[in-house]
């Protein structure tokens, strides 16, 4: 009889912990934000968080989906294109916790340095306003292009005013940029996707932004209604002190530290 009663007891522990679970849906894109998250899942079980996470392959869906509800959060993008966005859309976010910065290049298959990017050659750069002004800002730094005084991260190529080499540009998804870089003289890079990818060297960029300004790091982000929500910010606080988050965000960046920063850390 007390045996039974033991397992009666277990049987009802379990059900205890199962029905207190918390299952939170958090939208990435692949690569290394979906594989960090992927290792944070065992030990977000653990502690009563039941991760579902789901990749989508642009930039636009992670913030249609949290808007509409069917996401919790999402962990794709930095703070000014998230600003940016909401300003176009009419969202409502807020960023919950801080993530990966990762250091942006410009890369090519075709030269072995930014002198030997031919007049007319192709550029391919990101679509969006904020990545695509990174890029030109990057183009800028290398004295191939000049861009309107002030202009910053939120330039478009109406605001080059010298392009002496009359570079044209090819404007895609950002996620889709190494799939192009072997057709174009040079390509705007992000290396996790690099990695991801497999098709090149992500340490090769002939110039990078840098890894220092903690705007552009890739960010938790859910609406601003839920900002205090105590299971996302559990498991935000879990993800930033696992050393299996941090052991595999080492491995999507090719164990390369001059290619990212934990930006959580002070």
């Amino acid at each position: 009889m007390r045996f039974l009663k033991t397992v009666a007891l277990a049987l009802f522990c379990l059900g205890t912990i199962a029905a207190q679970a918390e299952t939170l849906r958090i939208g990435t894109v692949p690569g290394a934000y979906s594989d960090a998250l992927n290792a944070a899942a065992p030990e977000a079980k653990a502690q009563g968080i039941e991760l579902k996470v789901i990749e989508f392959s642009d930039w636009t869906t992670p913030n249609v989906a949290l808007d509409a509800g069917d996401i919790d959060l999402n962990f794709f993008q930095h703070r000014p294109f998230m600003e940016n966005t909401a300003k176009q859309k009419g969202y409502r976010f807020d960023i919950v916790g801080l993530g990966i910065l990762q250091n942006i290049g410009l890369f090519s298959l075709k030269h072995k340095s930014l002198d030997q990017i031919p007049a007319g050659g192709k550029v391919a750069i990101a679509n969006d306003p904020v990545n695509q002004g990174r890029a030109l800002l990057l183009l800028q730094k290398a004295n191939l292009i000049k861009l309107k005084d002030g202009v910053g991260f939120l330039g478009t190529v109406d605001d080059i005013t010298e392009n002496l080499k009359r570079l044209t540009f090819t404007e895609v998804e950002g996620p889709q940029l190494v799939r192009i870089t072997g057709d174009v003289d040079l390509a705007q890079g992000y290396p996790h996707f690099i990695v991801a990818a497999g098709t090149f060297d992500p340490t090769s960029g002939l110039i990078y932004s840098g890894i220092e300004d903690k705007l552009f790091a890739v960010s938790f982000v859910t609406k601003a209604s839920r900002k205090d929500d105590p299971t996302i910010k559990k498991f935000v606080a879990l993800f930033q002190n696992s050393e299996a988050v941090k052991q595999q965000i080492h491995t999507a960046f090719a164990g390369s530290d001059k290619l990212y920063l934990l930006a959580w850390r002070k």
